[in-house]
């Protein structure tokens, strides 16, 4: 009997850590767990399975925290942005010196 190629398992995905990251990003963005799911190719139940699994982690506490971050956005659209870089203090912009100052 010849030998016949056995088939390839099917690729199980798996909730990687960078899967995760932009999971929680996307879930900030859209506010929607099934949407952050597809982002990262994974299935809301799946993320809720997750989820589950690491109730009390970081992971955990980070999606609840996207929720709320989403919320705010909504609630005010012209509030600053909470995840935009913030400046150090002192960190001005620098002014052109004044040209008019050095004229007698």
């Amino acid at each position: 009997m010849p030998d016949q190629p056995t088939p390839a398992r099917p690729v199980r995905s798996h909730w990687t850590p960078a899967k995760q990251r932009t999971f929680l990003t996307a879930l900030v963005e859209t506010g929607s767990v099934a949407r952050a799911a597809r982002t990262v190719g994974m299935s809301r139940s799946s993320a809720h399975a997750l989820r589950n699994r690491l109730t009390g982690t970081p992971f955990d506490h980070h999606w609840t925290h996207a929720l709320k971050l989403h919320a705010a956005r909504l609630a005010d659209p012209f509030a600053p942005d909470p995840l935009a870089p913030r400046k150090a203090p002192g960190d001005s912009p620098r002014r052109a010196p004044d040209a008019s100052a050095s004229r007698p």
